[in-house]
């Protein structure tokens, strides 16, 4: 996105969800690495806090789509810095790997776009952004259900069979083996639906067909943040690992 088209509140907006990812994953290393006792980490409303900021970020992430010329570029680099991810915390936290983080879901969730844009292009705004946003709630105990399941509790339920989730390889997709439920877990089932209705949206931010006040940028250190989200997600963790390092050292 050139700096000529941002969107005020979309930057705005990345960037406080990127800013409680940091804190999120500074409490984490305290709790796991560190054996500080964060009481708050075992909260429910706190789980659903993490869940609803991240998903704010893959929404937004789904909109810029809509300003990219090259998707498909953006998608492979973007899974190819997932996959450094996953390589890198399997050295140094073998404890807590991470197969299927939040940027290899945005890296292949850009590749779907950039494949299937014609169909993006096809069906109306505002019925992608429903249908979608219907799917992620149907789809949402996939990857969270004890089995996983379709539908809506009190409402209808499909049950999943216990063999795609005995597959192993399928954790992509959120049929988790053991081992995916460790870190950072963003499988495309019901991930992927949030980014494909943002893609949708990015469709009114795109022709400006948004309120004014959407596309003013009115906390410039959250906006400034927000543009730069690759690179603190990247550089984050270690930073904090370090600084925690330096920290309790200090004390023993």
């Amino acid at each position: 996105m050139r700096d000529s088209k941002r969107i005020g509140l979309l930057d705005e907006i990345r960037g406080f969800a990127i800013i409680c990812m940091v804190v999120y994953h500074f409490l984490f290393s305290l709790q796991n690495f560190y054996s500080v006792d964060v009481p708050v980490f075992f909260d429910d409303w706190f789980s659903i806090i993490q869940r609803t900021f991240a998903g704010a970020f893959i929404f937004i992430s789904g909109c810029v789509c809509r300003f990219s010329r090259n998707n498909l570029k953006r998608g492979t680099q973007c899974f190819f810095l997932g996959m450094v991810i996953t390589f890198v915390v399997s050295l140094v936290q073998p404890a807590f790997p991470i197969h299927f983080g939040i940027l290899h879901l945005l890296g292949i969730s850009m590749i779907i776009y950039a494949l299937a844009e014609a169909f993006f292009d096809f069906v109306p705004p505002l019925a992608g952004i429903l249908i979608f946003g219907f799917l992620f709630f149907a789809l949402f105990n996939i990857p969270h259900g004890d089995p996983g399941y379709i539908g809506f509790n009190g409402l209808f339920v499909i049950p999943m069979p216990e063999l795609l989730y005995d597959a192993g390889a399928l954790f992509p997709l959120g049929f988790n083996s053991p081992y995916a439920n460790y870190g950072d877990y963003f499988p495309l089932l019901p991930w992927f639906c949030i980014f494909a209705a943002g893609c949708f949206f990015g469709v009114y931010a795109r022709d400006n067909a948004l309120p004014r006040w959407f596309y003013k940028t009115r906390v410039r250190f959250l906006a400034a943040t927000g543009r730069y989200t690759i690179w603190i997600y990247l550089l984050h963790q270690p930073i904090i690992i370090a600084i925690l390092n330096i920290i309790f050292n200090e004390r023993t």
